[in-house]
């Protein structure tokens, strides 16, 4: 049985997709990188909440060290750039490219994300980093469309039903839009 990693943003984009998974029986575990959020406590709070959600069902939940100076490394001289620009991409390709890596070297066989399930975000950009960080790593992307098949719905439901701590904003400190 093929083991998949998924690479979670947060509780709220990934929570559907991570019980659709679990329903389905995929062999999976939950991946938390994300250097870019901002400040360490909004960071931890997404951790925390990711990691619950896991915790109860069971899902094994992997928590990579926060290292916020990688991100900024990486997006140097994009800071001015807007939402859905050169810096999104760049920022999709860290961390898509250190989840290939650790799935790489622990034994998966394939990486999904949730990196572009929120409207906000380009699925096409996303695609295009998570299609050069495959080849540069070797290691497979499940290019599903979690947006689709009622989990939108479904991730609205279960953010009211648990009462989950939802973010207004990617994490980015640099990103002009708060939503509500």
């Amino acid at each position: 049985m093929s083991k998949m990693l998924l690479l979670s943003c947060c509780a709220p984009c990934s929570c559907a997709v991570i019980e659709k998974l679990f329903k389905e029986n995929v062999n999976f575990s939950v991946l938390f990188y994300n250097p870019n959020i901002h400040p360490f406590e909004e960071y931890e709070k997404r951790r925390l909440e990711n990691e619950i959600f896991c915790r109860q069902r069971k899902i094994p939940f992997i928590s990579l060290p926060y290292d916020p100076e990688i991100w900024f490394q990486a997006i140097k001289g994009l800071e001015h750039e807007p939402e859905r620009g050169k810096r999104c991409f760049v920022c999709f390709y860290l961390r898509l490219k250190q989840a290939m890596d650790y799935a790489k070297e622990h034994g998966f066989d394939i990486v999904s994300s949730v990196l572009g399930i929120s409207r906000y975000k380009d699925m096409d950009q996303v695609n295009a980093a998570a299609q050069k960080s495959s080849f540069d790593s070797g290691v497979a992307y499940d290019f599903t469309n979690w947006r689709k098949g009622g989990l939108e719905q479904r991730r609205h439901e279960l953010i009211k039903e648990t009462r989950m701590y939802a973010q207004d904003y990617c994490g980015c400190i640099f990103s002009n839009k708060k939503r509500g």
